[in-house]
C-alpha cells in the first residue's frame, strides 16, 4: 500500500440499488484524478505499472451524492483492480462522496474477493452479476435495502354457468395435495400486476381471459429466505373456455361448481382460504366492489403508473356499494 492511501471500511445495513447515472466520470481527466495535494514519487522498473494503476474507476456521479462504478470498463487485472479501487475510495472520500455502487459482471467474478477485502458489502446478485456497496461516511449506511418483498397473484375465473377455473398443482406442500385451486403464480420483473394474472391463468390452463379488478391481497413474511409476500387476487373474466393443462407444472385443471369448489374441505377449515373465497362470491353478486387499474401519470418521476382504487360505477352497476 503506497504511503496516503489506506482507506477504512465502513459497515453497513443490507443496502439496495435504486440510483439513477447522472455525469460520467473520466479515469484520465486531471482535475477528477483527485490526487489533490497528495504527491507521490515513483522509482525502478515497475513505475509504468503502478503509474496505471494509480487512477480512479471509470463511473458516473448519482443524483444522491454516490458513486455507481461503470461495470463495463473494469480492470481485468485483479492486482491492478485492487490499486485502483484503492485509490479510488481515497478519491472519493476527499470529495466527499456517499455511497458506492460496484457492479461486477459474473466474468469478472475473481474481482469479488477483492472489493470484499477493501471493505465492500453483498448488496444483491441476479444470474449475471453481484452488486456490491460501500458506505463512506461515518456512521450507519444511508444506502436503501435491496427488495424485501416478492410478487404474487391468483385469477379467480368463473363462467356464466358458475363454474370456477381450478387446477391440480403437480408439486405442492403435503397438505395441499388433492386440493383444487385458482392458478397463481409471481409476476416477474416489470410485468404490471393484472398482466401477470392473466398470463398465469394462460400459461396454466390455456385459457384467455380478462382483467376486472383485484378483489383483496395477503401480506405475510418470512415466507422465502427471510423475504416478505404480497399476494394479489384477481377477479378474471373468461373471454375463452377451452383448457389445455401445461404439464410442467400443472397436474390437471377443469371447470368445477363453484359450490363443490367452496365445499372442499381443505378451503372450509383454512379461514385465509375461506375468506378470499367469500370475497370473491361477494363481488359476484355485487355486494363488495374490488380495485380497478387506472393509468396515471405522475410529474414526480414523468412515469405512467398503474393506480388500483375503488369506482362504484352506476351506469354499469359494478357493484351496489355500502
Amino acid at each position: 500500500m503506497i504511503s496516503g492511501i489506506s482507506p477504512k471500511a465502513s459497515h453497513s445495513s443490507t443496502p439496495n440499488y435504486s440510483y439513477v447515472p447522472k455525469q460520467a466520470v473520466s479515469s484520465v481527466d486531471e482535475e477528477k484524478l483527485g490526487a489533490g495535494n497528495l504527491l507521490y514519487q515513483i522509482n525502478g522498473t515497475n513505475s509504468s505499472l503502478f503509474s496505471r494503476n494509480l487512477r480512479i474507476l471509470d463511473s458516473f456521479d448519482d443524483e444522491y451524492g454516490g458513486v455507481i462504478v461503470d461495470s463495463e470498463r473494469l480492470p481485468a487485472n485483479s492486482t491492478v483492480f485492487a490499486s485502483m479501487l484503492s485509490f479510488s475510495i481515497s478519491h472519493w472520500k476527499s470529495k466527499g462522496k456517499k455511497g458506492i455502487w460496484l457492479k461486477l459482471p459474473v466474468e469478472k467474478s475473481d474481482l469479488v474477493p477483492v472489493a470484499i477485502k477493501e471493505g465492500f458489502e453483498y448488496h444483491h446478485a441476479e444470474r449475471g452479476y453481484v452488486m456490491l456497496t460501500y458506505w463512506l461516511p461515518e456512521g450507519p449506511s444511508m444506502l436503501p435495502a435491496n427488495a424485501s418483498h416478492q410478487v404474487g397473484v391468483g385469477g379467480f375465473v368463473i363462467n356464466d354457468k358458475n363454474e370456477v377455473l381450478v387446477v391440480l398443482e403437480k408439486y405442492c406442500a403435503p397438505q395441499f395435495v388433492g386440493l383444487w385451486k385458482i392458478p397463481t403464480g409471481f409476476i416477474v420483473e416489470s410485468e404490471e400486476i393484472f398482466t401477470g394474472a392473466v398470463r398465469e391463468v394462460k400459461e396454466e390452463t390455456g385459457v384467455d381471459t380478462e382483467f376486472l379488478e383485484v378483489v383483496a391481497f395477503r401480506h405475510v413474511h418470512n415466507v422465502a429466505f427471510e423475504k416478505s409476500d404480497l399476494f394479489f387476487i384477481c377477479m378474471l373474466k373468461p373471454v375463452s373456455t377451452h383448457i389445455m393443462v401445461d404439464d410442467h407444472e400443472i397436474q390437471a385443471a377443469k371447470w368445477m361448481p363453484l359450490v363443490e369448489f367452496v365445499e372442499q374441505p381443505l378451503i372450509q377449515q383454512d379461514c385465509m382460504f375461506k375468506k378470499v373465497i367469500d370475497i370473491c362470491i361477494e363481488r359476484l353478486g355485487k355486494r363488495y366492489c374490488g380495485l380497478s387499474v387506472h393509468q396515471v401519470a405522475s410529474t414526480f418521476d414523468g412515469k405512467t403508473s398503474s393506480l388500483y382504487y375503488n369506482v362504484i360505477d352506476s351506469q354499469h352497476n359494478n357493484c351496489i356499494g355500502n
